[in-house]
């Protein structure tokens, strides 16, 4: 396995703490190197802050959110040569994404294609290993620099698991030679939402294919932990932190936080609370044996794990998304937790890549998105389904208003644009008259 080099202490990189990640940076107990993520990077437009750190010598690893790895189909060409292109305008070392599948249906299942627009869990089964594997090293051969994979939180278990989570990196690392991505708050928030022991995960997993750590802030609810990357780090999770230092001394330790951000001071007590748990941390010597399963042979996926795990998929997506029956062996209360996350979350996004929207509807945009969302899934990314929540908007005529509906016809107007012309007079005939109706 490449050795991977030493990173340090790092932040995750956003333009709103852009100036303090900078003062941060190279400083006695501040940054030794940031994270950024991949797709809000344009190769041929780095933001000036990322070109000052790199001028700096400060690394930047990119991190990919969209690739869908842990899906049934092969990963998409074009979303590959995006991330490579991006390791390499950034010079990283390495690049990183998740354990997760994003999208599901289309072709290999004969049904529509959806989006989850968040990253859903793997089940943990030989079908899923046989495909993630055979995805990997087809995203390994693509990429410029080597491919760590970060283990998600989730709200939800898969039925008729076979593995756990420990031993199904195992023998994804042992098949692949990938490295690990360890989130230490989403070890804690699994064990919250789905009983899993933190301490037994990192028992069985290779400890020393970490590439680098996650430690992020969440909350709890109900019952439920939100793996929210807006609240501070809490004690449980520095704990997670100190258990893994134990076994291994991480090569990087990066701590994320995505919204709420608050004063450059906390977060530097944050990085320095992370530090002290690293410095105080003992490394034990390695167990000699692991409660691992007899390592799979390295081999091709089988087309028919890759149709039996995109339908249990689609099946769960379209659960979520599109208000389709819960697939059977599934907890359908917290099926009902995760779909409401998924459409929250939806109208979060979108009122960052559409802010005029939420501008203009004021407080019924919340309302009206969610109710939207519930009976229309995502099928192509959160711009178009800015779009396409104007034009629910505009045939339904709420709110009702007629200077708000103004508003949102003109926004409509301005951002629709010409689009290529489906090959499908039925769908071609809709949009023509959608767009006559919107225009009155």
């Amino acid at each position: 396995m490449e050795q991977i080099a030493q990173l340090g202490t790092g932040i995750g990189w956003r333009p709103e703490i852009a100036d303090a990640v900078e003062r941060m940076a190279g400083s006695s107990g501040g940054v030794d190197w940031v994270e950024v993520v991949a797709e809000n990077v344009c190769p041929g437009h780095i933001p000036e802050s990322l070109v000052r750190l790199r001028e700096r010598g400060v690394t930047v690893v990119p991190h990919g959110v969209s690739l869908g790895l842990g899906g049934a189909d092969r990963p998409d060409e074009q979303r590959l040569r995006s991330l490579a292109e991006r390791a390499q305008a950034l010079s990283a070392p390495l690049v990183t994404e998740h354990i997760a599948f994003v999208r599901a249906g289309g072709a290999l299942t004969a049904s529509p294609g959806l989006e989850a627009g968040h990253l859903l869990p793997v089940p943990r089964t030989r079908d899923a290993l046989d495909v993630l594997c055979e995805n990997v090293r087809i995203a390994q051969d693509a990429l410029p620099v080597p491919l760590a994979l970060e283990n998600i939180a989730a709200l939800i278990n898969w039925p008729g698991e076979e593995m756990t989570e420990g031993q199904f990196l195992y023998d994804l690392v042992d098949r692949t030679g990938v490295r690990l991505l360890i989130d230490v708050a989403n070890l804690h928030t699994n064990h919250v939402n789905r009983g899993e022991d933190p301490a037994k995960a990192l028992d069985e997993l290779p400890v020393e294919a970490i590439a680098y750590v996650h430690v992020a802030g969440g909350f709890e609810r109900d019952g439920v932990w939100h793996d929210s990357h807006a609240h501070p780090v809490p004690r449980q999770v520095l704990d997670v932190l100190a258990d893994l230092a134990s076994r291994v001394t991480p090569p990087g330790v990066l701590l994320e936080r995505d919204e709420n951000f608050p004063e450059p001071a906390e977060l530097e007590r944050e990085l320095g609370a992370i530090r002290g748990v690293l410095e105080k941390a003992e490394v034990r010597s390695p167990a000699e044996a692991r409660n691992a399963e007899e390592r799979a042979p390295v081999a091709e996926a089988a087309s028919a794990a890759r149709q039996r795990l995109g339908l249990a998929q689609a099946a769960l997506l379209s659960a979520l998304v599109a208000g389709t029956p819960v697939p059977e062996g599934f907890d359908r209360v917290r099926l009902g937790v995760q779909a409401r996350a998924l459409a929250a979350k939806r109208a979060d996004v979108v009122a960052k890549v559409a802010p005029e929207l939420p501008e203009i509807l004021g407080t019924s945009y919340r309302p009206a998105f969610v109710a939207y969302a519930q009976g229309h899934p995502m099928t192509d990314g959160y711009r178009r389904d800015a779009l396409s929540f104007a034009e629910h908007v505009l045939l339904t005529g709420r709110p009702d208003d007629a200077d708000v509906l103004r508003e949102v016809r003109r926004w409509w107007l301005e951002r629709s644009g010409p689009a290529p012309l489906s090959q499908r007079p039925t769908a071609r005939l809709a949009r023509a008259t959608r767009r006559v109706l919107l225009r009155r």
